[in-house]
């Protein structure tokens, strides 16, 4: 009707018409950003609901406590439609239940109906109907055994066979999560080298960023680091310091909002890295393979970097 609409919010409803004329048995909506207000929350009745961990990120649109980023996270549960719900920190925890205890909304909550844990590198789920021993998630990090838990507990409430079970866990792919990279313009110029690509942006995807990096073999590894302006640089830097030989700071190309290469470069010297500036992510590579051609080399910081480089570079 001549109003504006934003990319996520055409693109959402692209996906909706798609999804209408081709039905599937299940359709899964991700939240873009919060919940309450996102174009994905139109479904007044959905099979289920699942919140998994709320961390402090997007302040400037939720609010500036994990209290408040769990309130607009609560705003998709649906009067009597069961949620799934991962482990919380303590404070959105209780303003998740409250709302979906004031909708009557089933909770199939982690540590009360549902529990998941890494036992001898396999993951290891157990609810009221059993326990299931299954190979290790597929997406690298212990924060993706939590992230499975929700999903079987959300295939289990909903009833799909046992087939199913070990399909999600070791058959599931996310672009830009600890993402290998095998071919493109960037493995062509490192061969001896190790690259990977993760789109992780606040402190729980450094802390997150940084266990993972612990269950890879010994290896000296560098980042090649562009962020938006927007996000906590000193949070999500803090966890990795102790794992990485230097950081070599990049402006995300065509990126308005990107922070300059030399304003991450300063941001990790204050957080006691080695760090330099690079024109762009090849400059940075080539500056790196200088030192150490066999290097683990970490391109992170930003989906939107991580976009670039799948779009240019694989």
């Amino acid at each position: 009707n001549g109003d504006t609409i934003t990319y996520f919010e055409i693109t959402t409803v692209a996906g909706l018409l798609a999804m209408s004329r081709t039905p599937a048995d299940y359709t899964l909506l991700e939240v873009g950003l919060g919940g309450r207000l996102d174009a994905t929350n139109v479904i007044n009745t959905p099979a289920l609901t699942v919140i998994t961990p709320v961390s402090f990120d997007h302040p400037q649109f939720l609010g500036d406590t994990v209290a408040k980023i769990a309130s607009e996270k609560a705003g998709i549960i649906k009067r009597g439609v069961p949620l799934v719900l991962s482990g919380q920190p303590e404070d959105a925890a209780e303003v998740i239940e409250a709302k979906a205890a004031s909708l009557g909304a089933p909770l199939i909550a982690q540590g009360q109906h549902w529990h998941v844990s890494e036992e001898r590198g396999r993951l290891v789920y157990q609810d009221e109907t059993g326990l299931l021993d299954l190979p290790p998630p597929s997406l690298m990090g212990a924060h993706q055994f939590q992230n499975a838990g929700a999903a079987l507990a959300g295939l289990r409430h909903l009833g799909l066979p046992e087939s199913s079970y070990e399909a999600a866990v070791t058959r599931a792919t996310w672009p830009a999560r600890m993402q290998k990279l095998a071919q493109g313009p960037l493995i062509d110029a490192a061969p001896e080298a190790e690259l990977w690509l993760d789109g992780g942006h606040n402190a729980a995807c450094g802390a997150t960023l940084a266990e993972s990096l612990t269950r890879l073999p010994k290896r000296p590894t560098y980042m090649i680091c562009g962020m938006l302006n927007t996000k906590d640089i000193a949070g999500y830097l803090a966890p990795v310091v102790p794992h990485i030989k230097a950081l070599h700071a990049v402006s995300i190309p065509g990126e308005a909002n990107t922070l300059p290469a030399e304003t991450t470069a300063a941001a990790a010297t204050e957080a006691g890295m080695t760090a330099h500036a690079a024109d762009s992510v090849m400059s940075a590579l080539h500056d790196i393979l200088r030192d150490a051609p066999q290097a683990r080399i970490l391109i992170c910081g930003s989906l939107y970097l991580a976009g670039h480089i799948l779009r240019e570079h694989s």
